[in-house]
């Protein structure tokens, strides 16, 4: 046994010598642009949404300016509270209203940190412009929405980022190469979570007082496609808990984790979907979405892929991959492989812990869950081509299984995904 497990160690690492960065086919055809940016020349960049997201991009696209050769030349908020400070701190111009920051000569590609339910729009609109774009999670509010704008994008030259900035850790397009090639054999489940613990309520943001439709603040504007409502400052501050801007747990927090299974086990769509969950423990919470959810998804590879989370315990479960020779865990430092022998008994234990000589293979990753080196991904596509970490196709994906996740909650019904028609059935 030992030498099996030696041999099947030996077989891993040569796997993971020959794995290479992974990435999209870039040579498309030909459609208009504002400009070619030249490898060595200066990238503009527009900031649509100045909120709290934003602050994170901005602070990080600040500090490559010199490294990267960028410079942030014009930012857009309909609260001017926001975007004075979004001003005062990148000296970029200032818009109220995005579409005049497109029509800009000075802006090369534009980062999206909207609301969900502007995705769609402020993204097509970036395209018909000509405008690189880094479009926050998730891709689009709607299925049928990212299925239009990765069509759209496939006709230009431009490069579409999605911000499930975790794929700029190479774990997940390396773990795909192993798997393609046999490290786990079939493989027949995946789970994830993504966990938090708030004390009162969840996603409660602050408030700020001094927001005053129709003073300092566009609300017609920012509900834009959304139903028209009222004022009402908890939809404008916490807006991730009411369904008509977002998908709640799942748009926010598990498009970060099924994209992961996603690109490591090469999926597309899934073919069937059930979620469950409700307000379990914040009952009073005005908010409309769950602060417990959980997905299950089965895909046509013959697999299960079942997402957890929960906003009132943060306990993590193990990432894990499970095939039927071995066992893909993701880590903090990349992942491991455990070979599935029946020796693995003194190997790994029933609780899960490791015993003393296991003898397993260790991928150490490189990059990160970084914003920076996501961004730096984009340069690289729009300077030399580069292959995206996470593009149009991808960040489809992810749209579908957490839409058919919230669907399937809302609906309270397992759904089927139609592949003829690329929509949602029930089953």
């Amino acid at each position: 046994m030992k030498a099996s497990r030696r041999r099947f160690i030996k077989e891993l690492s040569s796997v993971a010598a020959g794995a290479a960065v992974l990435g999209p086919n870039s040579n498309l055809l030909a459609k208009s642009y504002s400009r070619i940016v030249g490898a060595n020349e200066r990238i503009n960049i527009g900031v649509i949404g100045c909120g709290g997201m934003a602050n994170e991009h901005m602070q990080a696209l600040m500090g490559m300016k010199e490294s990267d050769n960028i410079e942030i030349s014009a930012i857009c908020d309909v609260y001017s509270n926001r975007s004075d400070k979004a001003a005062d701190l990148t000296k970029g111009k200032a818009y109220s209203d995005y579409r005049h920051l497109l029509e800009s000569n000075d802006v090369d590609y534009v980062l999206i940190a909207t609301p969900g339910h502007w995705h769609y729009q402020m993204t097509m609109d970036a395209i018909e412009a000509g405008k690189h774009i880094y479009v926050e999670k998730p891709m689009t509010h709607t299925i049928e929405q990212a299925g239009v704008i990765t069509e759209k994008v496939s006709e230009t030259k431009l490069k579409l980022q999605v911000g499930v900035q975790g794929m700029s850790d190479n774990s997940y397009e390396t773990a795909n190469k192993m798997i393609r090639e046999g490290a786990l054999g079939k493989v027949v489940m995946a789970h994830i979570d993504y966990s938090r613990n708030y004390v009162d309520d969840f996603w409660a943001y602050e408030i700020e007082t001094d927001a005053k439709p129709g003073v300092n603040l566009d609300w017609d504007a920012w509900l834009g496609p959304a139903p028209k409502r009222e004022w009402d400052p908890r939809r404008y501050f916490q807006w991730r808990r009411y369904w008509d801007y977002s998908g709640g747990i799942a748009s926010d927090l598990l498009i970060h984790r099924v994209t992961r299974i996603i690109k490591s086990v090469g999926l597309t769509f899934p073919d069937y979907a059930v979620a469950t969950g409700g307000k379990w423990n914040f009952v009073d919470s005005v908010a409309e979405i769950p602060d417990t959810f959980n997905i299950m998804l089965d895909y046509p590879e013959k697999l299960t892929v079942m997402l957890v989370s929960s906003m009132a315990n943060d306990m993590p479960i193990r990432h894990v991959i499970r095939g039927h020779n071995a066992t893909l865990e993701f880590t903090r430092e990349g992942f491991t492989i455990t070979p599935q022998e029946v020796t693995s008994r003194d190997i790994i234990s029933g609780t899960g812990e490791e015993k003393k000589g296991a003898e397993i293979f260790t991928h150490k990753r490189t990059g990160a869950e970084d914003v920076t080196l996501h961004h730096r991904n984009l340069f690289g596509a729009i300077r030399n081509d580069d292959p995206l970490k996470c593009d149009a196709k991808l960040g489809y994906y992810g749209v579908v299984a957490c839409v058919m996740g919230v669907e399937s909650y809302r609906r309270r019904k397992y759904l089927k995904w139609d592949s003829d028609k690329k929509s949602i059935t029930e089953n």
